[in-house]
């Protein structure tokens, strides 16, 4: 009796623990996904956000102009060091610099320091002394006027002007062509500065990268991205829903059904760069080689097909995902009961006409809801596009004007690659560390919609067919 009275006491102790251990698996995994999105969004967003210039004077008469990015400890605790963003890396040669706080004198932040986004050199901050056009000179409130009114102007009618830039006590000629942004954050309001940052976020969504991926937006990758997962699914739909219902409702069910289930399986467990190899294998260089060969002969030795492209890409990543597809689909498959196919067959239904209308729109939740994870999937893998047509800036869009539209054979930017290329390959790290915060709260924005997007078009559809499933 003893053993029994134990034995149950454990199982009423673990049936009350089991649900406590569910629920809190689960708040910690929305406390995880909520952090990330906090990090993000602070880091990434905040990057835009028009900072205040600091006018630093050292003990030793030297002055520096900077935004204040981070204060650390310096080794065996003598102090502490302050990296302020500096820019004008055509006088220095470095865009940041590393101040110990003991040495700084006097801060203040005078209402004239500006902040110009420029190419290249990328940013100056110091202060606008004239400017010169037509012969005429303007100097002070009539100078910055006449750079924000020619900032408004498209490129090719911008007047031919000369900026005159004070920092640090020399002063530099700065052609008004160069100049994409002008900002006097330390003059600006608060709603000034809220229309500013949102004017900086639509330029990141809507324009193109410069600065070696370190400046500018990133409108192409969204573009490439969208695109691209857009053809995926196209072609590896179809595929995978039928697969399905050959594999549940009209195959065999037999040994060699059950060893292609476990087949399907463990490919959804291949690493995805395999499947990178496999495309430049044989997409690329078989077919898209052979392809050359028969319709591009005029253009060799420079590949047309037989390099990678967006028709390569979205066929690996079709392969890539097609599992999902296929296992989703089969589950949602597998829970329609019988009876629903039986009483339609005994009703006069052919098989097909059971497919059609009684098996296929029951099943239409698991089949949406394993594409769509496909999509979110795809949105986010890097490895095999490297391999099969992802560009790390492509001079031309694969959807324009010119017949036939859509270029199936032109490389494309993805989000995804360029983040790994931002915060990998840019010429300055530093600062390129907020655009790749703003990139992957993008992304991961984008893989979030589609995922809720799954959950939803799930539950009204089973509302709709009142299918449990």
């Amino acid at each position: 009796m003893g053993w029994r009275a134990l034995s149950f006491r454990l199982n009423t102790a673990g049936n009350r623990l089991w649900p406590w251990l569910c629920a809190g698996s689960v708040a910690l995994s929305l406390l995880m996904l909520g952090a990330l999105l906090v990090l993000l969004t602070t880091k990434g967003l905040g990057h835009f956000w028009p900072a205040e210039l600091e006018e630093v004077a050292l003990h030793s008469g030297e002055t520096v102009i900077g935004q204040p990015v981070r204060e650390v400890p310096l080794p065996h605790a003598q102090g502490m060091e302050r990296l302020y963003f500096t820019g004008n890396r055509d006088l220095t040669g470095a865009s940041w610099r590393w101040l110990a706080v003991d040495q700084i004198a006097q801060i203040t932040k005078p209402a004239e320091l500006i902040r110009l986004e420029r190419t290249p050199w990328g940013d100056f901050l110091g202060r606008l002394d004239a400017v010169e056009s037509e012969g005429q000179r303007l100097e002070g409130q009539a100078a910055m006027e006449f750079v924000r009114q020619a900032l408004m102007l498209p490129p090719n009618q911008r007047p031919d002007a000369q900026l005159l830039l004070e920092a640090n006590g020399r002063v530099q000629p700065q052609p008004l062509a160069g100049i994409t942004h002008l900002q006097t954050p330390n003059a600006m309001a608060w709603h000034q500065k809220v229309a500013a940052w949102g004017g900086r976020v639509w330029q990141f969504l809507s324009e193109g990268p410069r600065a070696a991926n370190t400046g500018g937006g990133v409108w192409p990758a969204i573009f490439g991205t969208l695109l691209m997962v857009i053809l995926m699914s196209v072609i590896v739909t179809p595929f995978g829903v039928l697969a399905a219902i050959y594999l549940n409702e009209i195959a065999h069910q037999n040994r060699l059904t059950h060893l292609v289930r476990i087949g399907v399986r463990n490919l959804a467990g291949v690493p995805s760069i395999v499947y990178g190899v496999f495309g430049l294998g044989v997409f690329v260089y078989g077919i898209g080689g052979s392809i050359d060969s028969w319709f591009f002969e005029d253009e060799l030795p420079s590949p047309t097909f037989g390099t990678g492209g967006l028709l390569w890409a979205s066929l690996t990543l079709a392969l890539l995902t097609l599992p999902v597809v296929i296992v989703a689909t089969e589950e949602g498959l597998a829970r329609i009961p019988d009876a629903q196919r039986e009483g339609a067959v005994a009703l006069g239904a052919t098989r097909l006409e059971m497919l059609t209308r009684i098996v296929l729109p029951m099943a239409m939740p698991a089949m949406l809801t394993g594409v769509i994870l496909a999509v979110a999937r795809a949105a986010g893998e890097v490895a095999p596009l490297m391999l099969v047509g992802v560009a790390k800036l492509a001079p031309q869009m694969p959807l324009d004007g010119e017949f036939p539209y859509l270029h199936l054979e032109r490389k494309f930017m993805h989000l995804g690659y360029h983040l790994f290329d931002t915060a990998f390959h840019g010429e300055d790290v530093q600062a390129a560390i907020p655009l790749v915060f703003a990139t992957a709260l993008l992304l991961v924005l984008i893989v979030l919609v589609l995922n809720l997007t799954a959950i939803f078009l799930r539950h009204y559809l089973r509302r709709q067919r009142g299918n449990e499933c």
